[in-house]
């Protein structure tokens, strides 16, 4: 099992990581629109609006899975969740993890607070694997931040998406969560 830890993170009383709350979600889609409009991070391309932004909040919910929040002097700074890897049955096991922090406050460890209290609380749970998928092969942040939380680089998707103007890889990256594969059947 990977280490958590991130020899960056900003001292725990600048800003505090809790589970999301509906009145935290107008706050989520105006960090995510800023992804969506200005970034390679997402490959959606017109930012999704607040009711599409809750009912994604519910789907994670709904299994169980964390939908996190970074707070700091009441202001809602940046946001993490897992979700299903894929809808059919035989991936119930796996999630796919997504970290977006507000712009203009990166480099102050906020995204490995969210990313180490996410997978935390996934190993808590009965998922094994976590699986990123990171939009852009120049997105060296997110690839760092994963390979610091025990993510391997398995495989780079070459230009699947569109954006801006180019073509745009998506780096895939996995990390077991708990056991892993060596989880005894019926454990879980």
């Amino acid at each position: 099992m990977a280490e958590l830890r991130s020899p960056r993170a900003a001292p725990a009383r600048e800003f505090t990581v809790r589970s999301a709350n509906e009145a935290d979600m107008p706050a989520v889609r105006r960090i995510y629109a800023h992804y969506v409009l200005n970034a390679l991070a997402t490959f959606e391309e017109t930012p999704p609006s607040l009711e599409d932004m809750m009912a994604r909040r519910r789907r994670s919910l709904d299994i169980g899975a964390p939908y996190l929040v970074a707070e700091m002097q009441g202001r809602i700074v940046g946001y993490c969740y897992a979700s299903p890897y894929h809808a059919r049955p035989a991936y119930r096991y796996t999630l796919e993890d997504s970290v977006y922090v507000a712009d203009g406050l990166n480099r102050r460890g906020l995204g490995a607070a969210l990313l180490g209290e996410l997978i935390r609380r996934c190993e808590a749970g009965p998922w094994r694997q976590m699986v990123a998928i990171i939009g852009d092969s120049s997105n060296h942040a997110s690839i760092a931040l994963h390979r610091r939380f025990g993510f391997q680089h398995v495989g780079t998707l070459r230009a699947v998406g569109f954006k801006f103007g180019r073509w745009v890889d998506t780096p895939l990256m996995q990390r077991a969560l708990g056991a892993g594969e060596r989880s005894p059947l019926g454990v879980l």
